[in-house]
């Protein structure tokens, strides 16, 4: 199997089939971050030298994609921000304001289905410490969407990041992954993605029925849905959990 990382600037035609070589990787919900949607097409104009596709040359296929965004950060953990849609936003207002960035943060590590079960997450990490070399730039870092969380929706997300197995390794797959790649657990934040939209979008973006006001567990979901039938409103926010990671020399980085 031939595996070569591909940015966006290189090859933007491998993107014309991602919606649809992705379907239902992640929640439908997900797809609509209040942050994320604003900013949605600058991605790809804006910093396309940062979103890449894991590329099965073999196959002519996208075994997975990373999306990223070059942001400022002093190194310390109160820098971090928030999570996901802070960096977003202050990615943006970096580049607009000509600020030099001092690492690189993950938006997004999907594998596609075909693919999945075969260790290619860990090669994506790779693939983002590829794109922040290319940059310069030494560290990564990621507002990890822990896999598990959604079984435990009540549970503050600093204890459930604090969650160790048995061996001591998190508890959690996708956080010992990262830690396992070589990241540390810098903090955690209940307010990493904002989500919002009507009683009806969310009902059909989560399969189940809202009948009144309320804070719902939903399917998927890491944290509590709080519906507002008088507004019309559903408003979500997903917490998150921050891992950084300093970025290894290409001969230490795990390979396609």
């Amino acid at each position: 199997m031939a595996l070569v990382v591909v940015t966006h600037a290189e090859r933007p035609e491998l993107w014309d089939k991602m919606p649809e070589r992705f379907a239902g990787i992640v929640p439908e919900y997900n797809l609509h971050g209040d942050v994320n949607d604003d900013f949605w097409d600058r991605l790809f104009e804006d910093f396309a030298a940062y979103q890449f596709v894991l590329y099965d040359e073999e196959r002519e296929a996208v075994a997975g994609a990373g999306r990223s965004l070059p942001r400022t950060w002093d190194g310390t953990a109160a820098d971090l921000g928030p999570g996901l849609d802070d960096s977003i936003a202050r990615a943006f207002a970096d580049r607009d304001a000509g600020r030099p960035a001092g690492a690189l943060v993950a938006l997004g590590i999907e594998v596609a289905e075909d693919y999945q079960r075969r260790g290619f997450s860990g090669l994506l990490l790779g693939g983002m410490h590829q794109v922040a070399r290319q940059a310069g730039l030494d560290t990564v870092l990621v507002p990890v969407r822990p896999t598990w969380k959604d079984r435990y929706p009540l549970v503050p997300i600093e204890r459930y990041a604090a969650w160790r197995r048995a061996d001591g390794a998190p508890f959690d797959p996708w956080i010992r992954t990262q830690v396992g790649a070589g990241g540390a657990v810098a903090g955690a934040s209940e307010q990493s993605s904002r989500i919002t939209g009507t009683v009806a979008e969310w009902e059909q973006w989560t399969g189940i029925d809202y009948p009144e006001s309320g804070d719902y567990v939903f399917p998927g979901g890491l944290s509590l849905l709080r519906i507002d039938r008088e507004r019309d409103l559903g408003a979500y926010w997903e917490p998150g959990v921050w891992i950084t990671h300093p970025v290894k020399p290409e001969s230490a980085a795990p390979r396609p």
